[in-house]
């Protein structure tokens, strides 16, 4: 359908002989809250990479805003990405470089935008994830949760397309957690992006999602709303709720 930002059309993916995906199908709208979820090791992470380019699946096609990415070489795939934020698991922030530095870096170098210009877009992207006054702090001064709020700032300093969230809730405390489920809300609504989060955090899914995928097996297993997991009767979904509650 025209209204489909990213098609994942038959992937298969596999590492040393060992398959990952067997056959991944999956329409993801353009506009809506997409959460991709499943048990340790079913390939959730490596469905991103596969979204940029950063690896390329056995067999299938990836259309991200219409264009099949897999054959792409990296000089098209860079052009691809400059559509994609990304927030890293770990943040994936430069150690060496300050809160403004790790910011400006994407608009450095896919922009040709003057300092000045720079600097105001710093500013904004911190006031977004309410961090206004933090730029010339280090990683290492910051909080895990403060370091998820710069990583989503760069992220989202080039203004991109598609946010992908790679377990944003993970290694955090419940209450930056819910926070971070309220910033992702927040600027879904400021900003009106794409976003996919890749989560086994259930409350997480819960809060965020328009819609959601389990994978499982290799394949994706279910499709639907929340209510929709909620009230499934496979056995491996009900399990996986389940375990997710201890």
């Amino acid at each position: 359908m025209e209204n489909n930002i990213i098609e994942l059309r038959d992937v298969h993916t596999s590492f040393n002989g060992v398959l990952v995906h067997s056959g991944i199908n999956l329409c993801i709208k353009e506009g809506e809250v997409m959460s991709l979820i499943g048990s340790s090791g079913v390939g959730k992470s490596v469905l991103l990479k596969e979204l940029i380019g950063i690896l390329k699946p056995d067999k299938g096609e990836i259309l991200v805003m219409g264009r099949n990415i897999v054959p792409l070489k990296e000089e098209e795939l860079i052009k691809i990405r400059r559509n994609i934020g990304i927030l890293f698991q770990g943040s994936a922030l430069f150690d060496s470089l300050t809160v403004y530095e790790n910011i400006a870096y994407p608009l450095r170098e896919h922009t040709k935008l003057k300092e000045k210009e720079i600097e105001e877009k710093v500013r904004e992207k911190l006031g977004l994830v309410g961090l206004e006054g933090a730029e010339q702090k280090l990683p290492d001064e910051l909080s895990g949760g403060m370091k998820k709020r710069v990583g989503l700032a760069r992220a989202i300093a080039i203004e991109p397309k598609i946010i992908l969230y790679d377990e944003p809730t993970t290694g955090i405390d419940p209450i930056t957690a819910e926070k971070i489920n309220e910033l992702i809300l927040d600027l879904q609504n400021k900003l009106g992006t794409t976003t996919i989060v890749v989560t086994h955090d259930l409350h997480c899914v819960k809060k965020v999602t328009n819609r959601l995928a389990m994978l499982s097996e290799g394949k994706i297993i279910t499709e639907g709303t929340w209510d929709d997991l909620e009230n499934s009767e496979i056995k491996v979904i009900r399990d996986f709720i389940a375990g997710s509650r201890y």
